[in-house]
């Protein structure tokens, strides 16, 4: 997804996204109108969300070149389950597969692995917008694939590497290359919940559960809220005295989260706490290219958010030049993804009032997160 942008001067910002902001709820929140005024979240709220940033000077504002339709951009419940449960959804797949393999032979976006003291981090771009991983032992020449949606594009890299592939972890029901893969390396693991269909999975995985490889120490994290089942795994940085590395499937994307499928906006918000449990250095791997759409959005909700801007920067000369945007760090995260931030009172006074028209009460952070995910969805489709 080479994003091509415009600059233009950017004069009266916060007057412009306070109308865009405006409109968005307007349009979301028509039959709430008679709503009382929102009371804060003190008992969640911090120092670092209450301050007031300083004003901005006027800077460039990137508009993105219009991208072609994505089939998958108004998926709902009904062709979800479709798409992860029938043969129609892996016919689509195939489809899916082969067109993102002629539009992009290279790849969608251009990457570098990590390299830590005997172990390498390398992303491999997939489909239209997907990430798969290996995490390779270098010393032990042993790698482990995270969701490998295309087993082509992740067999190349396991042939340039030189390496055995003996486990497949997948975060969530989506994962189209097990098969191929684990009839190619007979001595191959397929890694995952029981609870969410994952294909050819061989060891089901439960909560706190580790996967040893080598000097990779691997946990997995029950997060259900996208799917029933969705796990995200810990790369332990302790054994190779470097940074953990988070894998997040659909739960996280840099400055986004996944859509609620399969549960509730009370369990996507418990799923999201886990993985706010974690450090601040922790490396973000996420499942999807998002990062450019998703800080478009942070912006709306959050205008004068002054990380925000400094990470729009940076991802728009990235996408210029084709690059990915991974890894982030939980740290950056949790200073401008509003899906982590649904404690702060900037995100609770920008979405007004609260649920209920009849007493004062504002949003419950759940409350606050399914709104913020049903805003997002409407801005996402524009």
């Amino acid at each position: 997804m080479a994003a091509v942008v415009a600059a233009t001067a950017l004069k009266g910002r916060g007057a412009r996204n306070a109308r865009v902001l405006r409109g968005i709820l307007s349009g979301a929140t028509a039959n709430k109108a008679s709503q009382n005024r929102t009371r804060a979240l003190q008992s969640h709220s911090s120092p670092e969300c209450k301050e007031e940033p300083e004003s901005l000077s006027p800077e460039l504002e990137y508009i993105p070149r219009r991208r072609g339709r994505n089939p998958m951009k108004a998926v709902g419940l009904a062709w979800y389950s479709l798409y992860t449960r029938t043969w129609l959804g892996y016919l689509f797949y195939r489809q899916q597969l082969r067109r993102a393999r002629n539009r992009y032979p290279k790849g969608h976006s251009r990457t570098q692995p990590r390299l830590f003291n005997g172990v390498k981090v390398l992303p491999i771009p997939v489909l239209s917008d997907n990430y798969s991983y290996l995490i390779i032992d270098i010393q032990a020449r042993l790698a482990v694939a995270v969701d490998p949606s295309d087993p082509q594009a992740v067999q190349a890299s396991i042939e340039k590497e030189g390496v055995a592939l003996v486990a497949i972890l997948c975060t969530h029901k989506h994962c189209g290359g097990n098969r191929d893969l684990s009839r190619r390396h007979q001595d191959c693991r397929v890694y995952g919940s029981p609870e969410d269909g994952i294909p050819y999975l061989t060891h089901p995985l439960c909560h706190q559960d580790v996967v040893s490889v080598g000097r990779l120490q691997i946990r997995a994290l029950a997060t259900p809220g996208h799917t029933q089942g969705h796990l995200v795994y810990l790369l332990d940085g302790e054994p190779y005295k470097g940074p953990s590395c988070l894998f997040s499937g659909d739960l996280l994307f840099l400055s986004g989260c996944g859509r609620t499928f399969e549960g509730t906006a009370e369990t996507m918000l418990s799923s999201l706490d886990t993985v706010l449990g974690l450090g601040d250095d922790t490396l973000l791997w996420p499942g999807h290219e998002y990062a450019e759409e998703n800080l478009g959005f942070a912006g709306v909700v959050e205008p004068e958010n002054l990380a925000r801007e400094r990470k729009m920067q940076w991802v728009q000369r990235q996408r210029m030049e084709r690059k990915s945007t991974c890894p982030s760090t939980l740290g950056e995260e949790r200073s401008y993804n509003p899906f982590l931030r649904t404690h702060c009172l900037v995100l609770q006074e920008a979405l007004g009032p609260g649920p209920d028209p009849a007493g004062d009460d504002g949003y419950s952070r759940a409350q606050l997160l399914e709104k913020l995910r049903r805003l997002k969805d409407v801005h996402k489709s524009k």
